[in-house]
Parts: C-alpha cells; sequence; structure tokens
C-alpha cells in the first residue's frame, strides 16, 4: 500500500500546489458538485477495478463523465481504467476510451 500512499500524497500535493478545491471520495454522496474526476491507482487493474465496481459509485461516475461530460483524469492503473480492457487484467474497464 505504500505505492497507493505515495501516488495519493502526490496528487494531493499537486492540486494543492494548483490551489484547487479537492476532495477524497469514498461514498457516492461525495460526488455531488464535482466538477472534474482524478482516477489515480496504483497496482493490479483487476483489483482497481474491483474495488471501484464494489464502492458503489461506478455507476454515478459513468452518469458524470459519459452524459454530463465531466472532465476525467486517470493516472497510472487509474489512466487504464478508462479503457474497455486491460492486457494486464480480465475484468472489464470503464469504457470510457478505446
Amino acid at each position: 500500500m505504500k505505492l497507493f500512499l505515495v501516488l495519493l500524497f502526490q496528487c494531493f500535493i499537486a492540486v494543492s500546489y494548483a490551489q484547487i478545491n479537492y476532495a477524497f471520495v469514498k461514498h457516492l454522496d461525495e460526488l455531488q458538485g464535482a466538477k472534474k474526476i482524478i482516477l489515480p491507482g496504483v497496482g493490479s487493474f483487476d483489483y482497481a477495478m474491483q474495488q471501484l465496481n464494489d464502492s458503489g459509485i461506478r455507476r454515478r461516475l459513468d452518469e458524470m463523465v459519459v452524459n454530463e461530460k465531466i472532465p476525467v483524469l486517470g493516472i497510472c492503473v487509474g489512466m487504464q481504467m478508462l479503457a474497455k480492457s486491460s492486457e494486464e487484467g480480465v475484468l472489464p474497464g470503464l469504457g470510457w476510451i478505446d
């Protein structure tokens, strides 16, 4: 988990330096009012997708990105998750990009 915490810390440093208001989201209701999304991730594609699917926010993220056109930035495994699939896993990705 050390790598994940480092990545989150780096995201925190970057958005803080840019003076951007942000929130770490773990629950569906915390997505309310989000204007942009950063999807960080380190580790296994399948593990990251399973965690997102189990979180209960997957459907709302789909609505925000696909229907509402909320911009999203994927970092590391977060970027792989944006695609339909990954060569590094067997689970389907978000399918937001080809």
